[in-house]
């Protein structure tokens, strides 16, 4: 009950002052502290933008969280100082505000940095604050040794570990914090290892996932001790874990291995154009559990990574992004075809995506029941245009030349007899 009495004393000390001229130097203390820091901040502020490239922290972020430090640190010095003269309650109150605001804005900014702004983090971040300033209403106000103690006396015993509610709370806390920092810690990390440009998109993807796997792990490990928590209690865990994917989650596990397998042997690569079960399109994402792909109508395949590995797929860009186009056109009998394959020639050259080397050819394929089967085909190195405009354009310039040159695209014929 010692810290509950100090804490009302603290209450009763600012009552005191009020009428005061210890009062008035304190508030004009505070006052200075506070523009010292915002003069650092604004300092700092102005030195950050060369230096952003290498911090990653964001001009949002560091600026809202070195003025409470700041303003923190020149409070407590402040207190030390005027305390050999007389009361320093302002100031005393003033310390715990100045380390929740603090502490409220490294946490929001945290989960904006970490996670993609949405409704649930905007819920998540009004729910730490509310509970960073409730906990600090209680301190000042002298009810939070009350409240602790009222939690640790709701226990109950597990074998011969005795856990109160306080421990549980307490438990839940230092993991959630040990996680959120471990998080941090691998966005940062992964952010700036894939801006790095010498390494292979696929090599970058695969270490961030490590990276964020291993440190996750790691603070698992390192929040469990600190909740109370043995660790040997993962053993257990471990084999039901086991258990579970040998029975129900076997379909996630092979996922998740067959894509670390395709980020490691790069057989499929971000910016690939794919057809894999039937769908054509550009690999867009590649996830620890899917491969996205986009296709040319703009619609988005989420494909588990399992069936990359276990079906074929083809790669239309694996060593290089030239793909060939088979353009079918069929004239009838008595057209002439040198005239017929010139125009064919003539309208591919005339388009800018074709390439000059390979260089366009036409064949003669077949004698159809109609007329004459040609075929022309044409190269072209960027896939991801798409074909069909292509095919629109040059099908288009072959229609007109064909019209002047009184070429005849024939129509199904049939030879009826009529027997007496």
């Amino acid at each position: 009950m010692q810290n509950t009495q100090e804490i009302h004393n603290l209450l009763l000390e600012l009552l005191n002052d009020l009428g005061q001229t210890a009062m008035l130097w304190q508030i004009a203390t505070l006052a200075l502290c506070l523009g010292l820091a915002w003069l650092v901040t604004r300092l700092i502020r102005k030195q950050i933008p060369a230096q952003e490239g290498a911090w990653k922290l964001g001009m949002g972020g560091v600026d809202r969280i070195i003025f409470p430090l700041t303003a923190l640190l020149l409070v407590l010095v402040a207190k030390t100082l005027l305390n050999h003269w007389h009361s320093i309650s302002v100031l005393n109150l003033a310390v715990p505000l100045l380390l929740s605001l603090a502490l409220v804005r490294f946490t929001v900014y945290m989960l904006r940095h970490i996670f993609t702004p949405g409704g649930w983090v905007q819920t998540s971040e009004r729910f730490i604050s509310v509970l960073i300033w409730s906990g600090v209403a209680l301190h000042i106000t002298g009810f939070l040794p009350e409240i602790l103690e009222v939690l640790e006396d709701f226990s109950f015993s597990i074998g011969k570990q005795k856990v109160s509610l306080l421990m549980i709370l307490s438990g839940l806390l230092s993991i959630a914090v040990t996680l959120l920092v471990v998080m941090w810690l691998a966005s940062t990390l992964e952010k700036r290892l894939m801006a790095v440009d010498r390494l292979d998109m696929s090599l970058r993807v695969v270490l961030t996932k490590l990276i964020r796997a291993g440190l996750i792990l790691l603070g698992i490990l390192i929040a469990l001790p600190i909740a109370g928590i043995d660790i040997t209690v993962l053993s257990v865990f471990g084999g039901a874990l086991g258990v579970g994917i040998g029975f129900g989650l076997q379909k996630i596990a092979s996922n998740y291995i067959s894509g670390f397998i395709i980020l490691l042997d790069r057989s499929i690569r971000i910016g690939d154009l794919v057809t894999v079960e039937n769908r054509y399109g550009t690999v867009t994402s590649i996830t620890s559990r899917y491969v996205v792909v986009k296709g040319l109508d703009g619609t988005e395949a989420i494909i588990p990574n399992e069936a990359l590995i276990t079906s074929t797929v083809l790669n239309h860009s694996y060593t290089n992004h030239e793909v060939r186009i088979s353009i079918p056109i069929q004239v009838s009998y008595d057209s002439p075809l040198d005239k017929a394959t010139q125009i064919m020639l003539k309208a591919a050259n005339n388009q800018p995506r074709v390439l000059k080397e390979p260089e366009p050819k036409a064949f003669l394929k077949n004698f159809g029941e109609s007329g004459i089967d040609l075929e022309m085909s044409i190269w072209i190195n960027d896939p991801e245009e798409g074909q069909l405009n292509l095919r629109s354009d040059i099908n288009w310039e072959i229609w007109q030349g064909f019209q002047q040159a009184g070429i005849e695209i024939p129509f199904p014929q049939r030879v009826v007899k009529l027997l007496q």
